[in-house]
């Protein structure tokens, strides 16, 4: 991720005492500003530099005011019950943090919080432009504020973030459109869930034509550096990002990221099958960051590491 530029808030006083100030170039990134106020860094940090930021937290009690960012901020809880003070210009909210529940900061808005033990959270940073490129690829009006909530209870949305808690599996391009889906999915949960005028998105009608999935499969397919991006394979398809996942699910049952994980996984098992290959050799050969990072994949879709699947397929 490339080093976020950190502005001091006292040079912008009315941004950080303003509960209500508006999104502006002049705001802090939430990234930044999370990690000034949590006075720490996440444990894991993954970002679409198009698109947004998902962050894993582990952190300490807290009693600070988080100032105006540029982002919307949407978080969820991983485990436990945790009782909580929230304090907007408008507001006092004492909420219970608990799985299952969503917390969304609109961009520009500020509050104190008050957390009186460690937390374990996810947080997703979405800039106003995701949102409103979803809204225009979705068909829909433009989006509405988004609604200021505080463990709302939304199982729906709590889960899709918290797949990214654990969804990383050291592959840079099946963890990047991973991401990448995952950002729209949320982009449009929150227009349907969270915004002062709810909107809904068109169905699916179709899916893709014969000669755009298997250019999509082709691009996926490939071994060389092609751009397997959201963005590459959705263009290449005449779509936008938003259709081209739907339709490419209606027409092969799986989203852009499972088709290549489960492509994946069907090279690794040829290899270990037919070639003498290490598992090490194997796993940079499918661009994986390391031999570790490989055999947890293939443990988490298998079963069982490469090397015992190997031994017992032979």
């Amino acid at each position: 991720m490339s080093k976020q530029t950190m502005r001091d808030p006292s040079k912008n006083p009315a941004a950080a005492t303003h509960p209500d100030s508006e999104p502006n170039a002049d705001l802090r990134p939430a990234d930044a500003e999370m990690t000034r106020v949590l006075k720490m860094s996440p444990v894991r940090m993954a970002s679409d530099p198009s698109s947004s930021v998902i962050a894993y937290w582990k952190h300490d009690a807290l009693h600070d005011v988080v100032a105006p960012m540029a982002d919307h901020v949407l978080m969820t809880f991983l485990s436990g019950s945790l009782r909580f003070e929230r304090r907007t210009g408008k507001s006092v909210v004492v909420g219970t943090a608990r799985p299952g529940t969503v917390t969304v900061i609109p961009a520009g808005s500020t509050s104190r919080w008050d957390i009186p033990e460690s937390l374990n959270v996810i947080h997703l940073y979405l800039p106003q432009t995701t949102l409103e490129r979803v809204a225009l690829e979705a068909g829909t009006a433009s989006p509405a504020d988004l609604m200021d909530r505080s463990a709302y209870p939304d199982p729906i949305t709590s889960r899709l973030l918290l797949s990214a808690a654990d969804v990383l599996e050291g592959s840079a391009t099946l963890d990047a459109l991973f991401r990448q889906q995952l950002t729209d999915l949320l982009a449009t949960r929150l227009l349907a869930a969270h915004a002062g005028s709810p909107v809904a998105t068109q169905p699916v009608i179709g899916g893709l034509s014969p000669t755009a999935l298997r250019r999509a499969i082709e691009r996926l397919h490939s071994d060389s550096d092609a751009d397997v991006s959201l963005a590459a394979l959705a263009s290449e398809a005449g779509l936008s990002r938003f259709h081209f996942c739907r339709a490419f699910k209606e027409s092969t049952g799986l989203s852009p990221h499972a088709w290549l994980r489960q492509h994946r996984l069907e090279q690794a098992m040829n290899m270990l099958r037919d070639t003498n290959e290490s598992v090490a050799s194997i796993a940079v050969t499918l661009g994986y960051s390391s031999q570790t990072a490989f055999a947890a994949a293939f443990r988490k879709l298998i079963g069982e590491t490469p090397s015992d699947w190997r031994r017992r397929i032979r």
